[in-house]
């Protein structure tokens, strides 16, 4: 490809990987369904890897266009920081369905949950045992985050380091902490709707959490090898700000289902 041109965007090359990224995520939700329904994880684990190995090599050439080859312009990155606040404003959507669950089911409790919240024989978690351990994490890695954040703006790039492994960290024991949760849960998610509701709320939350760790993860490692500048490292932005959008999201989750709900 040549890199000579006389405008400012990214006109992209042919790329399988779309294609086949659609491809690996239907895959896997196929064997999604297969595995809820016959209790067989093998079409689950092929699309996960499918999924995975794509993503590898999608973001692999992203990385060589924008820092290599220099085409993430800064009228291309405009358009990416714009995409990505579209990106979380429909996340937010997303998560305003499922409070808006939890609330039409809790404010007005039906007579087969014996007309109380929460419902008859359901023991709901306490809500300053694990939940707020959970919620000094996550408000400890939006402050490390946004430490390596300013710390790369100030060209400092040994603390830019430290605050993005730490929030890494915490990152990773945020989401072993919520799997601890999860096994010692006193109900299921087929324990009324109170059941059904904290089990997609906190589990979709938790996936965020998981992809945000990768999406910091794959940012460490950017960083060590030298990726980002003080003014060109939109990458790192984009993740700290959908770190911060799971911070707020978990704020409004442990208030409203952890402490209100209970």
């Amino acid at each position: 490809m040549s890199t000579h041109k006389n405008h400012p965007f990214h006109l992209v090359d042919i790329s399988p990987w779309p294609l086949m990224g659609a491809l690996g995520a239907m895959t896997m939700m196929m064997g999604l369904i297969k595995w809820f329904h016959l209790f067989n994880n093998n079409l689950l684990l092929v699309g996960t890897t499918i999924t995975i190995l794509i993503m590898y090599q999608w973001w692999r050439d992203i990385i060589r266009e924008g820092t290599y080859q220099g085409l993430h312009t800064l009228k291309v990155a405009n358009g990416l920081r714009w995409g990505m606040i579209l990106f979380i404003t429909s996340e937010v959507f997303f998560f305003i369905s499922f409070f808006w669950s939890f609330f039409h089911s809790s404010l007005s409790p039906s007579i087969e949950i014996g007309m109380q919240w929460p419902p008859m024989g359901i023991t709901p978690f306490n809500p300053v045992e694990i939940p707020l351990l959970n919620t000094l994490i996550l408000l400890t890695s939006g402050l490390t985050v946004t430490w390596a954040h300013h710390s790369l703006m100030e060209n400092n790039f040994n603390q830019s380091l430290q605050g993005l492994t730490l929030t890494v960290i915490l990152g990773i024991y945020f989401s072993i902490l919520q799997g601890y949760e999860y096994i010692e849960a006193p109900f299921t998610i087929s324990d009324s709707v109170y059941g059904s509701s904290f089990f997609m709320t906190t589990g979709f939350h938790g996936l965020h959490v998981l992809i945000g760790t990768t999406f910091l993860l794959i940012c460490l490692i950017r960083l060590y090898f030298n990726h980002f500048s003080n003014i060109h490292h939109f990458g790192f932005e984009a993740a700290a700000w959908y770190w911060h959008f799971v911070d707020v999201v978990w704020l409004f989750l442990y208030i409203s289902i952890y402490w209100w709900g209970s």
